[in-house]
């Protein structure tokens, strides 16, 4: 009898040692991990293929705290079925505890097509953040007038912003025609907003493909403005830019310790344009795990 005893009393105690571990590891001398200021989420353009449902099933799988929605022509939501899609998406990321990090749209100006039917449901949907549709030079012309051309703009945004509680951002992109590919021009035209309301998805792929070894001088002048961050890598090859898994091109690692030395808390946007059209999403699924360990990885480490 005093062994059946003592081999209960073995038994309940260490159940109740374990329980204790999963409950509260903290009592038991174990530290938790910290919980990031960063907020990680993934442009699922790549994805656009599944319904909302797989998307936020795969998504979740991955570790991620939300998306990027294409909400925008050819997007996974139509600007023109927003009132109805967007919270359909929206309401499929909830279920799996995702959010709607930032909304990439088609809007650069109030007049843009559906601009406000957008921008107005996703405020009701408590989505905090959209990303504008690029500018574009015409190189034919004087560039500085251009720019003047551009700030009302963005002035009647940052306006209907205030009203709605929402925050711009405005995408770095390479290109020989694009406004804000060499970063000094798109800051000279939102320097003088406040950042809540209209600021920069900085692109570090993008930066490095204009900037060279020059990038962190126009980081330094941009980041007061950070709004996003997005995340990818490139090698050149040929001459060409060619998209490549991070941690395996030119993007130097430095940049995360830079990011990590200033005010920035997120979100951070996983881009994965390496796959072509890949329609396999086991495969896409697993090219942004790895990005997002890496960019863990660099970020918080």
């Amino acid at each position: 009898m005093k062994h059946a005893f003592s081999r209960r009393d073995f038994l309940t105690r260490t159940a109740a040692v374990s329980s204790l571990a999963l409950v509260a590891p903290n009592l038991l001398g174990e530290t938790p991990a910290p919980k990031s200021k960063y907020k990680f989420c993934a442009f699922e353009k790549p994805l656009q293929f599944l319904s909302y449902d797989e998307l936020a099933e795969l998504m979740a799988s991955i570790g991620l705290d939300g998306i990027e929605a294409a909400v925008r022509d050819k997007g996974h939501v139509l600007p023109e079925k927003v009132e109805q899609d967007l919270p359909r998406m929206h309401e499929a990321l909830k279920k799996r505890g995702l959010e709607i990090s930032i909304l990439t749209s088609s809007i650069n100006s109030v007049e843009s097509p559906h601009a406000e039917k957008v921008l107005r449901t996703a405020a009701k949907l408590g989505i905090k953040r959209y990303r504008l549709l690029w500018y574009a030079y015409d190189l034919s012309k004087p560039i500085l007038p251009q720019l003047d051309a551009i700030r009302p703009k963005l002035a009647k945004l940052v306006a209907l912003n205030r009203e709605l509680g929402l925050t711009a951002l405005y995408q770095n992109h390479s290109g020989d025609k694009m406004v804000g590919a060499p970063l000094w021009d798109i800051y000279s035209l939102i320097k003088d907003f406040d950042p809540k309301e209209m600021a920069l998805a900085y692109d570090i792929r993008h930066a490095t493909v204009e900037g060279g070894l020059s990038w962190p001088i126009q980081f330094n002048l941009v980041k007061s403005h950070l709004g996003a961050v997005c995340v990818k890598d490139f090698v050149w090859d040929q001459g060409k830019v060619k998209n490549v898994p991070l941690g395996e091109g030119v993007v130097d690692k430095k940049f995360f310790t830079m990011l990590k030395e200033t005010k920035f808390d997120g979100p951070v946007s996983v881009h994965v344009e390496y796959l072509e059209h890949s329609k396999d999403k086991n495969a896409i699924g697993e090219a942004f795990r790895k990005d997002l360990v890496t960019t863990k990885s660099w970020l918080e480490g």
